[in-house]
């Protein structure tokens, strides 16, 4: 088990599982975080069962965003708190947790639009490597089957790029966006249903980006590849994946695209 040592101002539970705000702290606010560490063992050597620790935080000193409080839970309270982080931008994806019930980043989430406590877990229907960390390899895995990079038998241009008119670059938007995060898709009923067979909205988004990417010249093989009655078709328009993207896109809008070019190549 890791040692760490609590700062002097702060408090610890008999139970091990709350974390008081120092005294004198009269704008407290609770936050609730999901904990587990395979590591942890019980008598019977297998590891426990997960638990929600409980940390006070002092909100005149602690900036405005979620992650904020995350790190300085991990950095005056807790260090073997456990949660991946970058550039707090809203650009990486990688603070992407279920926070207050709704998939999102906790760079961009404001303390203040949460009423109440905080309650925080890692990404749902996901596996968990410890605490708020979910295993991402198979939704990787999956991105990478889609072949998301330009592929084109003609030769490019030898001193120039190969271009595209601004009607057609304008179709890109609203797709090229997408920070992988895994918010939508760990959103949606069907990818919790069929993880292994259905590539889910925020896949699917990237696939539309490169099928309706004019300098593509592999269009009619990006679908042949999509013609399967689980990857593309598990998708029943519920919509958990707009509402909870933290960038504003619209998987199921490009999902939908994708099933009309399936439509029209057979008409």
């Amino acid at each position: 088990m890791v040692e760490f040592a609590l700062p002097k101002n702060s408090k610890i539970s008999k139970d091990g599982n709350v974390y008081e705000a120092a005294d004198g702290a009269t704008n407290v606010k609770v936050f609730n975080v999901y904990r587990w560490d395979p590591e942890e063992l019980d008598a019977d050597g297998k590891p426990k069962n997960p638990r929600i620790d409980r940390y006070e935080i002092d909100m005149d000193k602690c900036a405005p965003m979620v992650l904020d409080a995350l790190i300085k839970m991990k950095d005056e309270m807790d260090a073997t708190l456990t949660f991946r982080r970058s550039c707090r931008e809203g650009i990486c994806g990688s603070c992407a947790m279920n926070i207050d019930g709704t998939n999102t980043l906790a760079c961009t989430k404001s303390i203040a639009d949460v009423k109440g406590e905080v309650n925080i877990y890692p990404l749902p229907h996901m596996s968990v490597v410890k605490d708020l960390v979910p295993d991402m390899n198979h939704f990787y895995a999956q991105y990478e089957s889609i072949q998301p990079w330009l592929k084109a038998e003609s030769p490019a241009p030898s001193n120039a790029e190969r271009l595209q008119s601004p009607e057609d670059r304008e179709k890109l938007d609203g797709l090229y966006e997408c920070i992988l995060c895994a918010c939508c898709s760990t959103s949606c009923p069907s990818y919790w249903w069929n993880p292994d067979r259905y590539l889910g909205p925020a896949i699917l988004l990237h696939a539309y980006r490169w099928i309706i990417d004019s300098r593509d010249e592999a269009t009619g093989d990006r679908l042949d590849d999509l013609e399967d009655p689980f990857k593309l078709y598990r998708c029943h328009t519920i919509m958990n994946c707009t509402k909870t993207c933290p960038k504003g896109l619209n998987p199921a809008k490009a999902i939908a695209e994708i099933k009309k070019l399936m439509v029209a190549r057979q008409v």
